[in-house]
């Protein structure tokens, strides 16, 4: 059987994207957040089993529930763990209060633990139990199974030494060295705001270019740039979380009021940005569209493209004489053009999709604005 070259290049390729993959996914179950979280669990863990057989009466012979308490605590940030342990206490409770309803009645058989997890699976439905929605038949099947003809005891140890774990658990996360998320928040606003000023200054150059332009990368990161704005988002919702309940908050102030602030600019600035790129990439490559950019306003556009792109450049890195100056620069550009294209006589055989882009650039900088 003959291999082509195309065969014998595609294996070398599989290959590498799959070592790539396992490489991602080994970085990112080694990265520092990640090893801290392991850490605390590991402590958390020991402490609630270290704690459990001083617990009184039958729950001192359930120790390895506490435990399994403190892992299930255990959370990347502090509120998480609250609300995610006082979620898993209450499903547990649900789904022990079900199993005893059932066992008052009859001994545990085939029957009864399918009633007890259809039940357990119903109950599982309700709203705002999170994380505790699985303990319910979870709890209920071992209250049946495993309390045998104690129920009472197991019940009684079973809960005790997994709320033990519980608050072990918050406590560890609480009290050492809990994580705060603000770096990675304004490290990715930045991100997506240079990702922005590219795309402008990128799409400047493609004006000026000889059409259609040899760079074309710039017209298929629309989606990119959506996913980027998500991103952030995510990002910037963690660092807001794990402010909450965190007792390094107040060594480590921020004001998340302004990051939300940026945050919904930036999204809007996206919006807008696609829009360009859809209303430019249509009108180069695609012959039904009809629509043009008039010869006479390339130039003008692309220097509005670019005094735009490096407003957002500055909002990095500049003081704010020198972004006052550009924003300054960058509104005259676009409104010059925009008086332009009003008083002028420039009939093309087909509408104008310059005014598209100038309404846009105009809306940026009204974001922009807005952000002082």
């Amino acid at each position: 059987m003959t291999i082509s070259k195309q065969q014998d290049e595609s294996a070398p390729s599989r290959a590498g994207k799959a070592w790539h993959s396992v490489a991602g996914s080994v970085a990112t179950a080694l990265s520092v957040p990640r090893l801290q979280l392991a850490s605390k669990a590991g402590l958390a863990a020991g402490l609630a089993f270290l704690i459990a057989p001083m617990m009184p009466g039958a729950a001192a012979h359930y120790p390895y529930y506490a435990p399994l308490g403190a892992l299930v605590a255990m959370y990347e940030n502090v509120s998480g763990s609250v609300k995610q342990g006082v979620q898993t206490l209450v499903g547990l409770g649900l789904g022990i209060g079900l199993a005893f309803l059932l066992v008052s009645f009859t001994d545990p058989n085939p029957v009864t633990v399918a009633v007890v997890m259809g039940l357990g699976v119903l109950l599982a439905g309700l709203p705002r139990l999170g994380a505790g929605r699985d303990w319910i038949p979870t709890a209920a099947l071992l209250v049946l199974l495993v309390g045998g003809n104690n129920p009472d005891d197991f019940s009684f140890g079973y809960l005790l030494q997994m709320g033990v774990g519980v608050v072990v658990g918050i406590a560890v996360n609480m009290l050492v060295f809990p994580p705060l998320h603000f770096k990675a928040a304004a490290l990715s606003l930045a991100e997506l705001r240079w990702a922005l000023a590219k795309q402008l200054s990128d799409m400047g150059e493609a004006m000026r270019e000889k059409w259609p332009p040899e760079h074309e990368d710039w017209a298929l990161r629309s989606e990119e740039l959506a996913q980027s704005a998500r991103a952030v988002r995510a990002a910037v919702q963690k660092a807001d979380a794990s402010r909450q309940a965190n007792p390094r908050r107040r060594l480590h102030p921020r004001d998340m009021d302004q990051d939300y602030k940026d945050l919904r600019g930036l999204e809007r600035v996206t919006f807008h940005i696609q829009d360009m790129t859809e209303v430019l990439s249509d009108v180069i490559w695609d012959k039904n569209v009809p629509f043009v950019i008039p010869l006479p306003y390339s130039g003008p556009l692309a220097d509005a493209l670019a005094a735009v792109s490096a407003v957002l450049r500055s909002m990095e890195d500049e003081e704010p004489d020198r972004q006052n100056e550009l924003l300054a620069a960058a509104a005259a550009a676009v409104d010059t053009l925009a008086d332009r294209m009003a008083s002028d006589e420039v009939n093309p055989e087909a509408p104008s999709a310059a005014e598209s882009i100038v309404l846009s650039l105009h809306r940026i900088l009204r974001v922009v604005k807005a952000r002082g």
